[in-house]
């Protein structure tokens, strides 16, 4: 098996509003790491690898049904609809312990910057941005992991490992427990994986986002994280 530990820039845009926001529409590095690193230092068979963002997405899944006047001001049949919305705003770090699955490696985090999610739909995004939400006050979601489980597979190159990650997920400042469902392969230098959870808008302050008559989004959503991460040269 092979423990995966999610260290993620980005905390210095967490908080919501009075943040300048970061180069190149990322979420930024959290202050040092550098006690992380040491400790992974210690152990053998440790690699790190980093997040590659032009390669990597992050999206939420929402159910959207709509209604008679949907049709009406946008073109868009009654009935139930599936609304993707995807960013390449995420960036992050993977310790890799191969040799002690186990063992705790530092701090784990991950962040991505929702207001940057696109559905193709100037309308929509924007109200997103701005409205309902307001993705444009509290930009980044942050997840900051506790615990593996349920670890199968291996870390040889070319093999699947998949496992739970348990942690804390956090929007517009708001923590939940949250737990992803991640799978991940090896192949040279790089890694490359998804993962997954649902969660509740609810929970996180959102109400119900619904238009008389026009369209009501399901509370549920699903988030999907596709990353591929390179190794870091050794120094």
């Amino acid at each position: 098996m092979l423990r995966l530990s999610l260290l993620l820039l980005g905390l210095v845009l967490s908080a919501c509003g009075g943040s300048e926001a970061p180069r190149r529409g990322t979420p930024q590095a959290s202050g040092s790491d550098t006690s992380d690193r040491a400790t992974a230092a210690r152990h053998l068979g440790v690699r790190t690898f980093v997040i590659v963002p032009a390669e990597s997405k992050a999206s939420y899944v929402a159910d959207e049904e709509l209604f008679a006047l949907a049709f009406t001001k946008f073109g868009l049949p009654a009935g139930w609809a599936k609304v993707v919305g995807s960013t390449q705003a995420i960036e992050g770090r993977f310790l890799i312990d191969m040799e002690q699955p186990a063992a705790s490696l530092g701090t784990n985090e991950f962040a991505v910057r929702m207001n940057t999610f696109s559905t193709g739909r100037d309308m929509r995004d924007n109200w997103i941005r701005e409205n309902g939400p307001r993705f444009n006050n509290c930009p980044v979601a942050t997840f900051r992991a506790t615990a593996i489980e349920g670890a199968a597979g291996s870390g040889r190159p070319g093999e699947e490992l998949s496992f739970n990650l348990r942690g804390t997920l956090t929007i517009r400042e708001i923590a939940r427990p949250a737990t992803f469902a991640v799978r991940a392969r090896l192949t040279g230098d790089t890694l490359d994986g998804e993962a997954t959870t649902r969660l509740l808008m609810s929970s996180f302050g959102i109400e119900t986002i619904t238009f008389h008559d026009t369209l009501t989004v399901a509370d549920e959503i699903g988030l999907d994280v596709h990353f591929r991460a390179r190794a870091e040269r050794e120094e």
